[in-house]
Parts: C-alpha cells; structure tokens; sequence
C-alpha cells in the first residue's frame, strides 16, 4: 500500500471552491454580523449603493475594533450564524439555512 498523497485532488480542489463561492455569493452585503446597525467594526464601509463591505476583507480574521473601540474578533460567518445581531433577519446566510431550497 503506498502514501496517500497529502494534496487534494483537482476535483476535490475544484468542488471545494466552488462552494465557497457559492456561500460568498448569498451575501447581500447588509453589514449586520460586522455591526453595521449598532457598533460596527472600523473597517466596515457603506457604497453609495447601501451596501456595506470590509475594507481589509482578504485579512479580516483575528482581533479587531469597533468604532467605539470596543475589542472583538472577527471570526468565519459559520461561527456566529446560530448568535444573534442588530437586524440579523436580514441576513442572506440566515435565510438561507431556514430555507435552503430558496436562494435570498
């Protein structure tokens, strides 16, 4: 019996990013689980559009700080998704698992 080989294969590879596309995708950008509606994080911006996004979203996780400086960390959706936030009703990922056969 020979070594398994520790990389994944392209399929495994592909499948994996393809779901992480598509959770990244049912974002709506409501800016709620990064505080957007009480005090949020101080790298949240809002577009001209009403939709919120990380200024440093490739390097989010970790210790971070509101606008009132409060201390948090900044974790995966997935951690938090069974908490509660300010207007969290609205957030797609929420939906989304209630209902997973509708798309928000």
């Amino acid at each position: 019996m020979g070594k398994p080989d520790p990389k994944p294969s392209k399929d495994l590879e592909d499948y994996f990013l393809s779901k992480q596309a598509f959770w990244e995708s049912l974002c709506i950008n409501c800016g709620g689980c990064c505080g957007a509606y009480d005090d949020p994080c101080k790298h949240l911006r809002r577009n001209s559009d009403g939709k919120y996004f990380c200024l440093i979203y490739d390097n989010r996780f970790g210790t971070r700080e509101t606008v009132k400086g409060e201390k948090f960390d900044c974790v995966m959706v997935k951690e938090i998704i069974e908490t509660h936030w300010t207007n969290d009703h609205l957030c797609a990922y929420k939906k989304y698992l209630k209902n997973p056969w509708i798309k928000p």
